[in-house]
């Protein structure tokens, strides 16, 4: 059953990716002029010229000379084979210059993930079974502080606090010496010793709503007659809560899965930049002003299937979890 289930999913993919490939590439075009024209305005700009010849030499080479739809179908036709195609600004594959920063990326994500789902969980059962105690208020406070307070601020707040009482800048993601270095334990622990910075920061306001979900969840489970039910059994109180409600209030927790993951990345752009991290937000934002259409077209692409994989992801979780939900 499951199996089944599975597969049905991933064949539903295809449909829906080719939806979202027609979207991407109408939102990249959108914008007036294409590549070239933003290449002609950054030579103009440093004051060196390009002879049409060339302009309309690199406008066949790139492919720009066609229609939109011919455009589209060659890139579409390359993804489905695993070819993201040119990248006009780095002048080789889109592919090569997105697998230098993805596997920086997904270590990035899903670090944050694990932090965020880990921390946020104990603290969501405590604020709700404690709620209004001082503890309560406590965390309370700081949910609301974590969603207020943008990521790239408290990224500069950081990145001050290193410099001014510590004196160590705390931006990148190595020591100098594991600069371009071939992987190893100890350029894995130094990755870390710098990469928590990053987890914590990106991870404020999606700890702090997790939180705010686990305990407004949990709060409407202890209050049904199930519950008081157990309790006048004589069932141990904690025993009752993690077994019961907690079960049940973990259903919103999972589902939300798939909301974040591609967040993490589209979501962290500015706190990547100032943070100094090579992963595909600053590469994304920097392909886009660029209108870099192959290179900004997959990454979007990369971001969407990690929508759908952690959709997917987060339903056979619930499925699992909650007897109630049913495959089919």
């Amino acid at each position: 059953m499951l199996l089944r289930y599975f597969i049905r999913r991933l064949l539903w993919m295809i449909p829906f990716l080719f939806v979202v490939s027609i979207v991407v590439f109408a939102l990249i075009q959108a914008p007036p002029g294409d590549f070239l024209t933003t290449y002609v305005a950054k030579m103009a700009e440093s004051n060196e010229g390009i002879d049409q010849a060339t302009l309309e030499r690199m406008r066949e080479q790139y492919g720009l000379d066609r229609s939109l739809p011919v455009q589209y179908w060659k890139w579409i036709s390359g993804l489905a084979v695993g070819d993201f195609g040119q990248s006009f600004e780095w002048n080789q594959s889109a592919w090569s210059v997105i697998k230098s920063r993805l596997p920086l990326t997904l270590v990035l994500m899903l670090s944050t993930f694990i932090f965020a789902w880990g921390v946020a969980l104990p603290i969501g059962i405590y604020s709700a079974v404690r709620k209004y105690t001082v503890g309560d208020y406590v965390v309370t406070f700081f949910g609301f502080l974590g969603l207020a307070t943008p990521n790239f601020l408290l990224a500069l707040v950081v990145l001050y606090l290193g410099v001014r009482f510590f004196g160590v800048h705390m931006g990148g993601l190595f020591s100098d010496e594991y600069e371009g270095e071939p992987w190893s334990l100890a350029k894995v622990i130094d990755l870390y010793k710098h990469l928590w910075i990053g987890i914590l920061v990106l991870g404020t306001a999606i700890l702090a709503s997790l939180i705010r979900i686990m305990r407004a969840n949990l709060l409407d489970e202890l209050s049904k007659p199930y519950v008081t039910t157990a309790r006048a059994k004589g069932m141990a109180e904690w025993k009752l809560i993690l077994k019961y409600p907690v079960r049940i209030a973990l259903n919103p927790f999972i589902s939300i899965i798939g909301i974040y993951f591609p967040a993490l990345i589209s979501g962290a752009v500015v706190t990547a930049v100032v943070l100094g991290y090579p992963t595909l937000g600053p590469l994304m934002l920097q392909s886009l002003l660029a209108q870099d259409m192959h290179l900004a077209g997959g990454i979007l692409m990369i971001m969407c299937s990690l929508t759908v994989v952690g959709m997917l992801i987060s339903d056979i979780l619930l499925a699992l979890l909650d007897p109630r939900v049913r495959y089919d």
